[in-house]
């Protein structure tokens, strides 16, 4: 008898505690395409749940429970073995390298050929809407351009899950919506589960999917 394979990012009976305190407690699986919002107020652990997640919680902050990733367990694997992609409330964009030199950092090593990293970098910058972008300095982008390299930065790493910490809130109003509709659409174009850490109830229901409250 064959098992099928569980897909999505599943979370069992997972408890994040701060010097024996409890400051959450999840059970649940965010299908491919779907989107978990998590809301709360500063200190509930919101982030912290996001790094034990993407692998990297520190003390004082604790963790049990399993983390499982289409069905292979990440829980114990380092950050870079997991395939989990993060992105912050600031884009993080390397100040030292052109925007093409930010994608390449970020593309896999198993595309070898150089073309091939140029091409792959190129059409992410397409499909955010800023072809010719490649040459320019992060420092001149708009705040709204550079949320954009950054999302296009951590598809290029191949995620299997995408993680979100607030990266919508730096944004005018306008911008806000525009690239909050281009992650999650993005996102679900890619069958990748999603977890959105916001504290905007219009970042929450344009997700749609499950919310939580911390």
């Amino acid at each position: 008898m064959t098992t099928a394979k569980a897909e999505g990012l599943t979370l069992r009976d997972v408890t994040i505690t701060l010097k024996g305190k409890r400051l959450l407690r999840m059970d649940l699986t965010v299908p491919p395409g779907a989107v978990l919002t998590v809301m709360g107020e500063s200190g509930r652990g919101k982030s912290t749940f996001l790094d034990f997640i993407a692998g990297f919680l520190k003390p004082p902050f604790a963790a049990t429970g399993e983390i499982l990733l289409n069905g292979r367990d990440i829980t114990h694997l380092t950050p870079q073995e997991r395939r989990v992609g993060l992105m912050f409330q600031t884009p993080l964009l390397f100040p030292h390298l052109s925007v093409m030199g930010n994608l390449l950092f970020a593309l896999p090593e198993t595309i070898r050929k150089k073309r091939d990293r140029i091409v792959a970098a190129e059409q992410a910058l397409a499909e955010a809407g800023l072809a010719g972008y490649a040459a320019r300095d992060p420092a001149t982008l708009s705040g709204g351009q550079q949320t954009r390299v950054a999302l296009m930065r951590v598809l290029l790493s191949e995620p299997q899950a995408l993680l979100l910490d607030e990266p919508f809130s730096s944004l005018d109003r306008a911008r806000r919506a525009d690239i909050r509709s281009l992650v999650f659409e993005t996102a679900r174009k890619r069958a990748l589960p999603v977890i959105l850490v916001t504290h905007d109830e219009e970042d929450a229901h344009a997700a749609g999917g499950l919310i939580t409250h911390l």
